[in-house]
């Protein structure tokens, strides 16, 4: 009720013994606080939060638009509803290495379990989106070091993204990713990698837990969990999927109101008022202290 029991670091600790575990850890992204209580109760392992779906969220494209100020409020939010740990997407740290230390002190207050910094050049582009470019690697591994240099809880997971593959090739992004890792990042990403062959490459070259990026209508295969831990990746995130469901649904929804003048046929398609009380947990709330107000369901 309010709030989740689970301090921070118990959720980071959580994290990191899951990055330990061998097993695929199963990171949805949430695109609000709701939809990270409903991704908890279907038992994955942790919540995403994804810079494209705050961007979209505001009615913006994936470009470098969003501050600092909005991806930790949006992180806070969700953090604050879930036992789960939440990895955010902190894009390129919204500036130079001095930006990038800020950025992890303020997420950390957040209460996320971990970030992920990017190697595009500022301001960024979504990573399955043409035309992207990366910093020089001195830079990159820069933003790294900054990053590690600014944790103050040793159990903050700091993820390094790497846009070199669609740029320069695999090798490139490899050799990146080594760096990265050398320069204290726990977690790999390499962003739009397109097959099983580039993830069993980068697994085999990287001495380091990595992520996979199965995003939809993207520029890599969508693998599914079972094939994705035999090839020795550690998480999986699904960034836009209930976003893309959540208005999938929505647009069809308002196109049949439209058409018919009433909701009455898309009753079978929506949460019950039930359910979403249930998710709520309207009766722990409704049990909390009666003596200060009390309401009948």
């Amino acid at each position: 009720m309010l709030h989740t029991t689970t301090p921070p670091g118990q959720k980071r600790a959580a994290f990191r013994a899951g990055l330990a575990s061998g097993k695929l850890l199963r990171f949805p992204g949430a695109f609000s606080p709701l939809s990270a209580m409903l991704i908890a109760r279907h038992g994955f392992e942790g919540v995403y939060v994804s810079g494209a779906v705050i961007a979209a969220d505001l009615g913006l494209p994936d470009i470098g638009l969003t501050t600092l100020a909005e991806v930790a409020g949006r992180a806070q939010q969700i953090a604050r509803v879930t036992d789960l740990p939440a990895l955010v997407d902190a894009d390129t740290g919204f500036g130079e290495p001095m930006n990038v230390a800020r950025t992890v002190q303020v997420l950390e207050d957040a209460g996320v379990a971990g970030l992920h910094i990017e190697d595009q050049v500022n301001p960024k582009r979504c990573g399955h989106l043409d035309g992207k470019d990366v910093v020089d690697l001195d830079v990159a591994v820069r933003r790294i070091a900054a990053a590690v240099a600014a944790r103050r809880d040793p159990l903050f997971v700091i993820a390094a993204r790497t846009d070199a593959a669609a740029v320069y090739g695999l090798d490139d992004a490899i050799e990146r990713a080594k760096a990265y890792a050398d320069a204290g990042a726990d977690l790999i990403f390499p962003e739009a990698l397109g097959d099983e062959a580039g993830f069993e490459r980068f697994r085999a070259a990287i001495d380091a837990p990595i992520l996979a990026n199965m995003t939809e209508f993207g520029k890599s295969k969508l693998l599914d969990a079972r094939t994705l831990e035999n090839l020795g990746v550690n998480v999986v995130i699904y960034p836009v999927t209930l976003l893309r469901l959540a208005m999938g649904a929505a647009e069809a929804g308002l196109a049949e109101i439209d058409a018919r003048g009433t909701q009455e046929g898309l009753l079978d398609r929506m949460q019950h008022r039930r359910d979403l009380y249930d998710l709520l947990d309207y009766e722990a709330y409704n049990a909390f202290d009666t003596g200060i107000y009390n309401f009948e369901l």
